[in-house]
Order: C-alpha cells, then sequence, then structure tokens
C-alpha cells in the first residue's frame, strides 16, 4: 500500500527537496504542498493523506493549530502528524504531542530517517526520532508542570484504574521509550502480546498512538520524569 504524504511548510525551497526524496520511495508518495497551516488541514481532508510532515513555525496558522484541528477532527482520525523543527529541543515540542502529533524530528535529519519516520507513523507507531531520548521528552513534560499529579492527573484517574496490571506495565515501559521487541523481551512474552496489550491500553486511554500513551504516561504522574 502506497502512504500518501502531505508536506506542510512555508519554504517552498524545503518542500521541494522533501517531495523529491519522498516520490523517489516505491511505497510513498507527496500528495499535496501546503505553504500554512490551514491550508495543510484542508489538504489533509482532500487529499486523503496518511501522513502530514507539519513544521511548528509558519505563518497565519501555524502547525501546532493545525495539528489540534487535524486531532479534533473525526474525519481525520487516521491521519498521522509528524512535526518538523529547526531543533529538536524546542518549546513546542510537548505542546504538538500533546495537540496529536505522533511524533517530531529534526529537519537536519539524514534522510533514511526521515523516510523511516514516516512509515513509522504510517504503522500507528511513531513517537520519536533517534535523536530525540526519553530523557527529553521527560524534561519537557516536567517543565510543563502537569506530571506532579496536578489537574492532568485527575482526567486520566479513572481510566487508568481500567488498565489490567499487564497494561500498565507495558505502558510504563512504552513512556520509557523501549520498542515492543524490548518490551517483550523484558516480559519474556512474544512481540505479539505486547502490541496487543499496547493496543488495548490505547483505546481504554483514548490515545490515538503510541506518542499519545507515553504523554498521557507522564501527564497523570504514572511515569515520572527524570531530569538528567
Amino acid at each position: 500500500m502506497t502512504i500518501r504524504v502531505l508536506l506542510a511548510d512555508d519554504q517552498a525551497l524545503l518542500r521541494s527537496a522533501f517531495k523529491v526524496l519522498v516520490d523517489s520511495e516505491p511505497d510513498m508518495e507527496v500528495v499535496g504542498e501546503a505553504a500554512d497551516g490551514a491550508e495543510a488541514v484542508e489538504l489533509a481532508r482532500s487529499a486523503r493523506a496518511d501522513v502530514v510532515l507539519m513544521d511548528i513555525r509558519m505563518p497565519g496558522t501555524d502547525g501546532l493549530a493545525a495539528t489540534r484541528m487535524i486531532s479534533a477532527d473525526p474525519g481525520l482520525a487516521d491521519v498521522r502528524v509528524v512535526m518538523l523543527t529547526t531543533f529538536e529541543v524546542d518549546e513546542y515540542v510537548v505542546q504538538s504531542l500533546r495537540a496529536g502529533a505522533s511524533g517530531f524530528l529534526g529537519k537536519g535529519a539524514e534522510p533514511e530517517e526521515l523516510l523511516n519516520a514516516i512509515r513509522i507513523a504510517a504503522a500507528g507507531d511513531a513517537l520519536l526520532s533517534p535523536a530525540a531520548t526519553k530523557g527529553l521528552i521527560a524534561k519537557f513534560l516536567a517543565q510543563g508542570g502537569s506530571s506532579e499529579g496536578g489537574q492532568d492527573s485527575g482526567v486520566y484517574s479513572e481510566r487508568l484504574a481500567a488498565l489490567t496490571v499487564r497494561e500498565r506495565e507495558v505502558l510504563v515501559l512504552v513512556a520509557g521509550g523501549h520498542s515492543n521487541d524490548a518490551i517483550a523481551d523484558r516480559l519474556e512474552v512474544s512481540p505479539l502480546t505486547v502490541k496487543t496489550h499496547v493496543n488495548r491500553a490505547m483505546a481504554k486511554l483514548g490515545a490515538r498512538d503510541r506518542a499519545q500513551l507515553v504523554v498521557i504516561a507522564y501527564e497523570s504522574g504514572l511515569v515520572r520524569p527524570r531530569v538528567d
């Protein structure tokens, strides 16, 4: 199946470079280009995109607002957004994840990293680019001020209570940045079993993907940020 990619960036030259790269792959194609967030939302609908590469900073409707609009639209529930940032240590990174982005990637990433991020996002497993460690996401969530059992913890307490002991255990490991294979090795179960637990946790918590699971784990206080 061909992955339909939408490029959203106000720099035409950068969009052209990404288009050449994406269209060179046999399993993906660029189905639209947007110069601002509002246009990106419209094209996400009309072009039936699977993955949106979204620049955070754009004139008019920025990438953060556009991501919120996509996430809030039931008709775009299957659309995955990967944020593009100039620097991965960006004040908007966590806001992007909270808004519904599946992850983020630095604009200086290697071509293979970008293509891999698109494939991972299309599979619903996106989280962070290789350079974005679990320490980084913990740092930003700590700065968000909602991981110490504050107002957000109450929002998820009832949903967390619905998780089985194993699902909570898997959620903690997902929040730690571990892959399904790594979790399977640690728990001595099959990767398929881990995937089942992850999917059930997503359903119970109302999470779009693994990125949202990580945010919920920290926001609820289930996992405490560690700032090195």
